[in-house]
């Protein structure tokens, strides 16, 4: 950034003796001591060049991958090089919507095209202004179907557990009863969803496609919930999106996602972005901020903070949401990304994930001992068992400067994205024969 003005030691000592402690360690002494770094090990009268040096020596311990195959909720897709052209210049460089927020029209116009975008990509009615990741968006999107009659939380196992872990988190602060219905065979158990949904079941929660990879029956879930009274939420991966169909086909009520592969790097966990999009019947109950069209005085165009149905404008105990900002930065990031892809690039990388993943698949499962786990379609992710322990497989691919799936119970958990060549795909299973062998 151009012009930073960091505040003073005064500023500083102020800001501690308001939240009461004394000095910055007092502050972070939750944190363990092992996790905390008093200074780089940099040798004093060091030139910046030399500096420089060292700092790029340390960066090159940082292991990256020729190939990769490993997805489980951050995925490696190719971005535009225009997308981190147009988000880098200095004056998007936020990650918040300013208070004054109808003195900032050019923030708020990538908000309102960012919340048009994904609308148009869910098939969704009214879109947010973005919360912190995928799995805070499907908790709060289950917080949003409570009613005081209805306060039960039906949950898929098959989603992303970490995404589930997060739901739970959440309701049990809101005394939210939960049930989360085991998977079978890489998929939701409809059965076994239909018996858990009870007269309080308020949502049902799923994820599209499953965490292993297996295309969900999205319409027959949504019917069931419909039918037990209840609303339904699905989680959908945005690129799968683009060819699949769409939540308002399969009946959602609500739809969140991690907003990740629409154009952020995997950068180490984050910063990422969760979406959401609701019907129109559900705009009431969604959280953080909505930004809307309009017009000003002499009728030009214009773009305000329609609805905020924030805790901080009504009273706390009555706040269904804790969101008190929104990834602004990484939402305009994910429309410059659909902007450059369009609706043909959307479905192209789509489609690219689908066949490189089906390509993969049936390669790896030639080889004895990687044969796959579940029967049923998959987009981009699939589980294939192993002749021996994942970490020892995982090893070997490192070797041979290969990032390998993710280990599961079931064996490992396979990523393919467009990303991934013929000829990487060939290297792996090369690989994966020694290991066999």
């Amino acid at each position: 950034m151009g012009n930073y003005i960091p505040s003073t030691q005064e500023e500083r000592a102020e800001m501690l003796k308001a939240v009461g402690v004394g000095s910055f360690d007092e502050l972070y002494a939750v944190v363990p001591p092992d996790m905390k770094v008093d200074k780089l090990n940099i040798p004093d009268g060091k030139s910046e060049l030399e500096v420089s040096e060292i700092i790029r020596g340390l960066a090159a311990k940082n292991k990256v991958y020729g190939s990769i195959f490993r997805g489980a909720g951050a995925y490696n897709h190719y971005i535009p090089s225009i997308v981190k052209s147009v988000t880098g210049k200095e004056e998007f460089l936020t990650a918040y919507t300013p208070y004054q927020a109808e003195i900032s029209q050019g923030i708020l116009q990538s908000i309102f095209e960012y919340q048009t975008m994904i609308c148009e990509l869910t098939d969704m009615d009214v879109s947010n202004a973005s919360v912190y990741d995928g799995a805070s968006a499907a908790a709060e999107a289950v917080a949003m179907c409570n009613t005081r009659k209805r306060k039960k939380a039906v949950i898929s196992g098959a989603a992303n557990p970490m995404v589930i872990q997060t739901i739970l988190t959440y309701c049990e602060g809101s005394d939210t009863e939960t049930v989360v219905v085991p998977a079978k065979n890489g998929k939701t158990d409809l059965e076994a969803l239909k018996e858990a949904m009870d007269e309080k079941t308020a949502g049902v929660f799923v994820q599209q496609p499953s965490y292993f990879g297996q295309i969900e029956d999205a319409e027959a879930i949504g019917a069931a919930a419909h039918e037990a009274g209840a609303k339904y939420i699905m989680g959908i991966y945005p690129i799968a999106g683009a060819v699949l169909k769409s939540p308002r086909e399969c009946g959602a009520d609500v739809v969140t996602g991690e907003g990740q592969p629409l154009g952020m790097s995997l950068a180490f966990g984050g910063p990422y972005l969760g979406f959401m999009a609701c019907t129109h019947d559900m705009m009431r109950q969604l959280p953080g901020r909505i930004v809307g069209e309009t017009t000003d005085v002499d009728y030009n165009r214009a773009y305000v903070l329609t609805l905020q149905a924030r805790e901080q404008h009504i009273r706390r105990e009555k706040a269904s949401s804790n969101i008190c900002s929104n990834q602004a930065l990484c939402a305009m990031t994910a429309a410059v990304y659909m902007t450059t892809m369009g609706t043909t690039g959307m479905k192209q990388t789509a489609g690219l994930c689908y066949s490189k993943a089906h390509y993969a698949a049936e390669q790896i499962s030639k080889i004895a001992g990687f044969e796959l786990v579940n029967d049923g379609d998959f987009f981009n992710e699939f589980v294939t068992k192993t002749p021996c322990a994942a970490d020892v497989v995982l090893k070997k691919l490192a070797d041979a400067d290969i990032l390998g799936g993710y280990p599961v119970e079931e064996g490992i958990l396979w990523c393919v994205t467009e990303m991934n060549s013929k000829a990487q795909i060939d290297a792996l299973t090369t690989v994966l024969k020694e290991v066999r062998a």
